[in-house]
């Protein structure tokens, strides 16, 4: 049976199906060897009774051969035993160490990822510190601690101060702005439209700059 396969990087590699082909293999040697000894146990002799009488001539109320036979096949087959048990063994350690390097080339690979995505994400200027039920804001999907990368034409790059961000409202009523935040450590893109409401301002939100 072939156990292993290589992989592209010349390791071998082993499955779960490997093993239980082992164990299969080993379960059959076992049924085995439990028959050569019904054998034996049939006649009475074990694996030391004598095959010789008192005179030294064969016994005549055994089957000399067939007990000689099974208990020569009994020996090899437990050798058998030894060695697919050590197999077994072997395999299990292997299959145990690539599950143990793939958790930890996945836990990698969630790290890497993690850092890429915190180094791509631009730095945010402002946040939004409240946020009025039924505004334009809240409609829009804006939430409190938002913290936002872009507004309208405003982002990291051209931010001075919120009179930046007062402009482009007040220059925009009636149309909508697309508004950046990073939230939860991701990225989150709205349409936000500047407009009268039953509240204050155009946008019913409250935002603070980030002084980094």
């Amino acid at each position: 049976m072939k156990m292993t396969e290589e992989n592209n990087d010349g390791n071998s590699t082993i499955t779960m199906e490997d093993v239980q082909s082992l164990i299969k293999k080993k379960d059959t040697i076992e049924e085995q060897i439990k028959a050569y000894y019904d054998v034996l146990e049939d006649q009475e002799v074990g694996m030391e009774g004598p095959l010789v009488d008192a005179e030294g001539f064969p016994r005549a109320d055994v089957n000399v051969y067939q007990i000689r036979t099974a208990r020569h096949t009994i020996s090899c087959l437990q050798n058998d035993h030894k060695a697919i048990m050590v197999e077994i063994e072997e395999a299990l350690h292997r299959l145990h160490a690539l599950e143990k390097a793939k958790r930890e080339q996945d836990q990698a690979e969630s790290q890497t990822e993690s850092m890429e995505q915190e180094v791509t994400l631009p730095s945010p200027f402002a946040r939004v510190d409240a946020v009025s039920q039924g505004s334009p804001a809240c409609q829009a999907g804006l939430r409190i601690s938002d913290e936002i990368i872009a507004f309208g034409s405003i982002n990291t790059g051209n931010f001075q101060n919120l009179q930046n961000i007062a402009s482009v409202v007040q220059h925009s009523e009636g149309r909508p702005l697309n508004v950046t935040v990073i939230r939860n450590g991701q990225k989150t893109q709205m349409g936000l439209t500047p407009q009268r409401w039953s509240g204050r301002g155009l946008l019913g939100c409250n935002i603070v700059p980030i002084h980094r």
